[in-house]
Order: C-alpha cells, then sequence, then structure tokens
C-alpha cells in the first residue's frame, strides 16, 4: 500500500505554556540548585505538532482551548506567524495549560503539569462541518489522554472525522492514568496512522516486544503504526510490512516536544507526496533539529531548510 498524500490537516489538542529549566540532575528539598538556563517556550502536543505543520508550510488549522490570558495571546500569535490558522481556538475564563518542564544535561524530561483550560476542551464530540472543516482532508488527534473531556470519546470524534470524508491519525501520548487501551481502543479501528512511542506502543498492546506490540494494534484496527524510537529513529509496520529509518546524530540539548514535531513533519511530508521512507527520515531529521534546542519548536526550519540540513547530516550510528 502506497503512502497516503494528505491535504490541509485539521488538529485537535491542547496548547501549553512551558517553563523550561535546564540542568537538573536531582531535586533535594529545602535546598538551592543554581541552573544554566529558565526559559518560556510553546508546548502542547497540539501546538507544537500544528506548528511543524506551519513552519513547513502544509495548511494547518488548530482545535485548542487556551485562557484569555497573555501566555495564550503569545503563542497563539507565534503560530499564526508560522501560518497556523488559529480562528477556531476557544478562549476560558480558565488559565491556560502549563507544564514546568525540568531537563537534565542528557536531555531527559520531568513534566510538572496544570491543566488548567484544558480541562474544558472538547466537551462536546466535534462536529465536522462545512464552516470548520471546510478546505481540510486529514484530521489529527494529538494526545487525547492530555485531554481529559477528549479520552471519553475520541473514538466518536475520529469516526465522525471519517464520516466527514477525512482521512485521520493519532499521536497516542502517555496516559497518566493507565487506562491505555480501554480508552484508545475504540479509536484504533477509525485510525488511519497511529503514531506510539516504544512506551507507549507496548502499554497499549499489553506486550514487550515493539514489532509485536505494532501488529496487535493494526489487528485492533489502526491502519499503519509508525512507532518513535528517539535516538534509534522509528519504525513503521504498515499493509506492506516493516521499514526501520535511522536517526540523524545530533547532540540533545532537550526532548521535550520532539514526538509532536516528528508527527508534524511526517504529516507534512505526506503532503508533500513523499512516500514512508521519505517522510519517515524527514520526520527523523525534524526531530532531531526540535532537539539541539531548548524549548520543542525552537530548533524547526522551513521544509527546503531541513531538506539542506539532511543533505549534509550524519546517520546515528
Amino acid at each position: 500500500m502506497p503512502a497516503p498524500v494528505l491535504g490541509g490537516v485539521l488538529i485537535a489538542g491542547n496548547l501549553v505554556h512551558d517553563v523550561v529549566v535546564r540542568p537538573v540532575e536531582s531535586l533535594a528539598w529545602n535546598t538551592t540548585a543554581w541552573v544554566d538556563s529558565i526559559e518560556q517556550h510553546m508546548g502542547g502536543n497540539g501546538a507544537n505538532t500544528s506548528y511543524a505543520l506551519g513552519i513547513l508550510g502544509a495548511p494547518v488549522r488548530l482545535l485548542t482551548t487556551v485562557g484569555r490570558d497573555s501566555p495564550a495571546d503569545l503563542w497563539l500569535a507565534r503560530l499564526a506567524g508560522v501560518g497556523v490558522d488559529v480562528s477556531a481556538v476557544v478562549r476560558s475564563p480558565a488559565p491556560t495549560a502549563a507544564t514546568v518542564a525540568l531537563v537534565n544535561s542528557r536531555g531527559d524530561r520531568f513534566f510538572l503539569h496544570r491543566a488548567g483550560a484544558s480541562r474544558e476542551a472538547f466537551g462536546v464530540p466535534i462536529e465536522f462541518s462545512p464552516e470548520l472543516a471546510g478546505g481540510f482532508s486529514h484530521f489529527h488527534l494529538a494526545n487525547p489522554f492530555a485531554l481529559p473531556h477528549m479520552r471519553r470519546h475520541a473514538g466518536e470524534v475520529l469516526q465522525r472525522a471519517r464520516a466527514a470524508g477525512m482521512t485521520t491519525s493519532l499521536d497516542t501520548g502517555w496516559d497518566h492514568s493507565g487506562r491505555w487501551l480501554e480508552d484508545l481502543g475504540p479509536c484504533l479501528p477509525e485510525t488511519d496512522l497511529l503514531f506510539p512511542n516504544t512506551e507507549e506502543a507496548c502499554h497499549l498492546a499489553g506486550l514487550e516486544d515493539v514489532a509485536a506490540a505494532a501488529a496487535r494494534l493494526r489487528e485492533l484496527g489502526a491502519g499503519s503504526v509508525i512507532v518513535k524510537l528517539g535516538a534509534a529513529g522509528c519504525e513503521v509496520f504498515t499493509a506492506e510490512g516493516r521499514l526501520h529509518v535511522p536517526a540523524f546524530q545530533v547532540e540533545p540539548r532537550d526532548t521535550t516536544g520532539a514526538g509532536d514535531c516528528f508527527v508534524g513533519a511526517f504529516l507534512a511530508a505526506l503532503h508533500r507526496g513523499r512516500d514512508w521512507r521519505e517522510a519517515a527520515r524527514f520526520a527523523n531529521a525534524v526531530a532531531a533539529l526540535s532537539v539541539e534546542r531548548l524549548g520543542a519548536t525552537t530548533g524547526l526550519r522551513s521544509f527546503e531548510e531541513t531538506e539542506a540540513w539532511m543533505a549534509q547530516a550524519r546517520p546515528a550510528p
């Protein structure tokens, strides 16, 4: 089966105000640790993925709920600045979701998260009206586990998107509640492209081997499964078989949001008509650029600039 060619992308997900602190090697209560940087960045699975698509030149509209506060104003303006359509974003009296990300010298991170306005988002399933979905042929759901209401009816939302004639994708995210397949099971038969990382795939399938987990998720209805392997690159599991694509060699500073950028890049590459291998390699490159800088999207470049970087970059050992 050839890779699908996507049109414009409608994304449902969260937007988060991130405060990134680096480096933090350990925590000791009632003491003070000096760090090199404390920075504010845009975060959230929906916002990061939308930004990646926008800067890479793909038509994209973000659906989310944010506060009526200055962080929301700042990040919505940044999204609009790379071409993301934010006209459907809902403003709430609740504060914009926020995360403090503690990052160590290896780029590993620990999150402290306040859901804020994300608790109010998607209280009812999305209605894919012509006004909302017109001009967009693909629907992407970015981490329903980060949206308390969405996890209850994510399957119905994806089913509605399919009924509206859209192709679909789902980035699973980490389930802090541990329900995994209980909530995501109804989504799989309605998902054309599933994007878990290694741990998420194994938790969803209840298996320890990535290939076996991907096969199980496809048995449960997912069309193609693209597993994010971090520094090892990614693996693509389709009806045609299994494809491993290695990562690029970089010095990681902050892995926050790299998976979101990977997904946005993969979808952007499909929008350009690239095949599975080309899309996976391009997504690996965008993720590599993401981890080289603090903040999820700070290191991202245009499609053409990314391809130029790929031409001289070294594959990971």
